[in-house]
C-alpha cells in the first residue's frame, strides 16, 4: 500500500505526526508520503514513528504555485529537508500565511461573521495559518455546517472572504524541488481543473509526475489522466489526500494505492 499524499498538524491536517504515522500504519500503509502544505516541519517526527512502524517514509512537500492565473498545487517527493533554498521558502510562507490570514478575517468581520484571528491561531496551534484552519473555526462557531461550505461561501478563490496569496510560478516550485533532490507531481489535476495543455508545459518545465489516482477523482478521470502521463513520460502516483476526518473525512488512509513500479519510476527520476 503506498500513498503519497499526506498531511499532519505542520500544515492543515487534524494528527500530530507520530499519531498520522500510526494511523497510516493501522491502514495497511507501507509507503507513506507526508506532503504539508508549504512546510517540512513535521518531517523529523513522521521519519522517527515511521521506523518504529516498519514504514518507509518518503519526505515531501505541498507547494502551492501560480499557472496562468490560477492556483495549482505541486507535491515533492524524496526531498531533503535540510535544503537550504527549501527552507528559506518555507519560512517566507509563514510572514506571507499570517498577512493573508489577518485580512480574510478583517473580510469576514466586514460581512457580519464574528470570528477573530485568536481563534484561528488558537485552531493552527503551532502550524502555519491556512484556510483550512479558517475553515474548521466557522464550523465550530456554526456559521458553516462543514470545511465545503466555508469554502464555497466564503474562502475558496473569488469568493467573499478571500484574499490572493503568494504567487510562485509552477516553473519556479519544479526548479525549488528538483534543486532539494525531489520530484514534481501536479496534485489533484481534477479539482484544480488542469487541461492537457497545461500539463504539457508544466512537463517541458520539468514536471515528473500525475497525480492520477485520487480520492477526488472518478475512475475516468483516472483513466484521463494515467493516459496523459503515459503520453508525455510522466509518472502517475497516488494519493488520499489524507487530512483527518474533522477536515475531510472522505479521505481517508488506505483508500488509494499505486503500482510498485510506477513508485520506482518515481523515484528513479530524483
Amino acid at each position: 500500500m503506498i500513498d503519497l499524499h499526506s498531511h499532519t498538524t505542520a500544515s492543515d491536517g487534524q494528527y500530530p505526526p507520530h499519531e498520522q504515522v500510526a494511523l497510516a500504519a493501522k491502514a495497511g500503509i507501507t509507503v507513506l508520503a507526508v506532503t504539508d502544505h508549504d512546510t517540512v516541519a513535521g518531517l523529523e517526527a513522521c521519519d522517527a514513528e515511521a521506523k518504529k512502524r516498519g514504514i518507509r517514509l518518503v519526505p515531501g512537500i505541498e507547494i502551492s504555485c501560480i499557472h496562468h492565473r490560477r492556483e495549482v498545487h505541486l507535491l515533492g517527493h524524496f526531498i531533503d529537508p535540510l535544503n537550504g533554498p527549501l527552507a528559506a521558502y518555507a519560512l517566507q510562507l509563514v510572514t506571507e500565511r499570517e498577512k493573508r490570514m489577518e485580512l480574510m478575517v478583517q473580510k469576514l468581520v466586514g460581512l457580519g461573521v464574528p470570528v477573530t484571528l485568536a481563534q484561528v491561531q488558537a485552531m493552527a496551534g503551532t502550524a502555519p495559518l491556512t484556510r483550512p484552519h479558517l475553515a474548521r473555526v466557522l464550523v465550530e462557531l456554526r456559521i458553516c455546517t462543514s470545511t465545503k461550505e466555508a469554502f464555497d461561501r466564503f474562502l475558496g478563490d473569488g469568493r467573499s472572504a478571500w484574499v490572493p496569496r503568494f504567487e510562485m510560478p509552477v516553473a519556479d516550485a519544479i526548479a525549488l524541488i528538483h534543486g532539494a533532490g525531489g520530484t514534481a507531481t501536479i496534485a489533484h489535476p481534477g479539482s484544480s481543473k488542469v487541461n492537457k495543455l497545461e500539463v504539457e508545459t508544466m512537463a517541458k518545465a520539468g514536471l515528473d509526475g500525475i497525480e492520477a489516482v485520487h480520492r477526488d477523482h472518478p475512475p475516468s478521470q483516472r483513466e484521463v489522466f494515467t493516459g496523459w502521463a503515459n503520453e508525455l513520460g510522466l509518472c502517475c502516483t497516488a494519493g488520499s489526500d489524507f487530512h483527518g476526518e474533522k477536515v475531510a473525512p472522505d479521505r481517508r488512509f488506505g483508500s488509494v494505492t499505486m503500482a510498485p513500479e510506477q513508485f520506482a519510476k518515481l523515484e528513479a527520476r530524483r
